[in-house]
This record gives structure tokens, sequence and C-alpha cells, in this order.
């Protein structure tokens, strides 16, 4: 039983289909006939995507991940300003939070309340950009993205919408920022194929090399993964309306039974990802949680990162002023396609005595 989803989601079938058809087309920079047909077959993906996302073919560029997406974007916006400040949250993915970090810039962090920002102010300077998330990857709480940018006004945005694109309508075109990352294997596509939406208006280089997608993302493109990174997201796009309401009706009904266990508490309120659901109990280790969990057969995280076998709590439920003995007993929930309402009753059927479990045997020193 997988409860992982905003980690990693499995891969479509349509995906593979796709990814299959496409995988034996050569270079698409190859001027001969076999290379036009992959470069035919890289243009209707990149138009199915620019599509999907409400932005120009031009606008969209294949990258390797989310992470190199977020990359690209943060730093090619950094270089071509004269300015060395920087815009950002305290609960940003370690994919931007590290590479703003790595900038040397002056950076101000936007005000959160619950989780989510509250205050525009220090967008009232100039900066070299802003960079916020669209969706939460541990909390699942939605962001004011829209109000960010009309705030930022002249500011470049950069928008890490990696766990949204998919999962709820997105469109470059109206949200008015100047560059998105999304990642494919969070939508249903194969993993190792990210997606970068960026404005014509251009990124100074971080990469270098034939000059490809504009020069941003120099390097051969990976025509099978991008043909089944199309597929999914035209497939996970047309599902979302139906997907929102049952995976929402889902996870209320999760919630409402871990409400009733005791000490629970949870974390995911407000505007959300239909499938998240982060929550802790006190007492218990994270590690103990998923250790058990898995005994039983069910697959779930932290949510926070583990270095060295310690467990160490979420720096997104810290900066939200949780407790960091609170932030260290956090399981993450997060339901997708496959989730099923068997699956549900199973976990709350046994959650309770995984949580009585998991205090008993402490906290690590």
């Amino acid at each position: 039983m997988y409860f992982d989803h905003a980690a990693t989601t499995p891969i479509r079938q349509v995906a593979r289909d796709a990814w299959l058809a496409a995988s034996e087309f050569l270079n698409p920079a190859g001027q001969y006939a076999a290379g036009r047909a992959a470069n035919r077959a890289l243009s209707e993906a990149r138009e199915a995507v620019a599509s999907l996302l409400d932005c120009e073919p031009i606008e969209v560029i294949f990258t390797g991940s989310g992470t190199e997406a977020d990359n690209l974007a943060i730093q090619g916006l950094f270089r071509q300003s004269e300015l060395s400040r920087v815009v950002s949250t305290e609960i940003e993915h370690p994919a931007v939070l590290e590479t703003v970090a790595a900038l040397g810039a002056d950076v101000a962090m936007l005000p959160l309340t619950d989780g989510r920002v509250s205050s525009f102010e220090p967008l009232a300077e100039p900066a070299a950009l802003a960079t916020c998330m669209w969706a939460n990857n541990e909390t699942g709480i939605l962001q004011p993205v829209h109000e960010l940018v009309e705030a930022a006004g002249q500011t470049p945005v950069h928008v890490d919408a990696v766990q949204a694109v998919g999962h709820i309508p997105v469109s470059f075109a109206s949200l008015g920022a100047t560059t998105l990352a999304a990642s494919a294997h969070k939508f249903g596509g194969p993993r190792g194929v990210g997606i970068l939406l960026a404005r014509r208006s251009g990124l100074a280089p971080t990469l270098y090399g034939g000059g490809q997608q504009r020069g941003i993302r120099p390097g051969t493109i990976d025509v099978a993964g991008a043909v089944a990174t199309a597929a999914a997201l035209r497939e996970a796009v047309a599902e979302i309306d139906t997907e929102q309401a049952r995976l929402s009706e889902l996870r209320d009904r999760l919630r409402a039974g871990i409400e009733l266990i005791d000490g629970a508490v949870i974390h995911s309120t407000g505007d959300l990802l239909p499938g998240h659901l982060h929550v802790s109990f006190p007492g218990a280790e994270g590690d103990s949680l998923i250790m058990l969990l898995d005994m039983l057969g069910v697959a779930a995280s932290t949510g926070s990162a583990c270095a060295s076998g310690v467990n160490r709590a979420s720096h997104v439920l810290l900066a939200m002023g949780v407790p960091e003995e609170v932030a260290r007993g956090a399981l993450r929930l997060t339901l997708g396609r496959t989730t099923t309402s068997d699956e549900v009753e199973f976990l709350l059927a046994h959650l309770g005595g995984i949580a009585r479990q998991a205090r008993e045997a402490g906290m690590a020193i």
C-alpha cells in the first residue's frame, strides 16, 4: 500500500507505451531523415506540454529533473541581474533552498502564518529574483503565487511547481511568473525528466555546450522521455477534476480518523493539494513510525531529511513554529491515483497501534 505519492507516483501505462514507441528515435539535431523524425516527435511533445500548461512551445525546456529546472532558473535569473538581493521562503524544497544559499546573495524571507506566505513586504524593495513554491511538498499547503507575482512587480519570479503540475490547474500565461519548474515523475511520467518553463526574456546560461533549448539547457535531448512526459501530463490534466474530488474525500476521511488518535497533531491545514496529509505523533520518532508501517506493507515517509541514520526535524515544520519534539514525530501520508478506499481504511485500522508502539520505543537521544 503506497502512501508516498509526493515522493514519486507510479508511472502511467500511457507513459510506458509512449516511451517505448519513441525509444528508437535518434538525435533530434540530425539533419538526415531519422534526425528529422526525432525532432518532429520532440516538437510535438513540446507543443503538447505548452498546450497543457498554457504557454508557448518555445518556453518549454526539457531538463533531467525538477531540481535541475530549479537550479537553471534561479542561477540564470540571478546571473543576469545587477542586484544581489533574493526573496524566498523558509519552507522551500532543498532544490531551491540550497541553490539560493549557494548564490552568496542577501536573502530576505517572506513571512509565514500556518505554513503559508502571509505578507509580501520584502518584495517592496527591488531584488534579482523572488522564488516561492506553488505547493509545499510536505504539508501540501498551497501558496498565494498569483498574488506574489503581482506584488513582485518588475522583480522576476521563479515558481517551483513540482508538486502542483498535474494535480491542480496550472496556467503559465495567467500566472505571470518568469520561470516555473515541474517534474514528470510527480504526475506519472518517467523518472529523470523535468520541465522548465522560461519566458522569452531569457536566462543567463549556467551550462555550456551545443546551444540546444535556447542555450539554457544544452545537450542532446531525451526524446523518448519528453514524449512520455507529454503523454503522462495529458492524462493527468484530463483527470484533475475527478481526482481532486476523489482524493480530497479520501484525505478528509483519513484526517478525521487520525484526529481520533490520542495526541495526533495535524499540520496540513487551509488550502491544500488534494492528496497531502502531514501529521505528528509527539513522543514517537518518525523513523519508528516508518519502519513499523513498512512491516505492515505500508509505504510512507516522514517528509524530513535523514542523515547518518538520525531523524532530523523537518525544516518546513520548524519554520511553521512547530516544536522540535513534535516535528520529529512527523508522518507524511500522500495519496494518488492508485490509492483506494480500502487502503485508507486499512491504514486507519492500524495507525493508532503503530503510534502507540512508536511512542513505547521512545525518542532517539
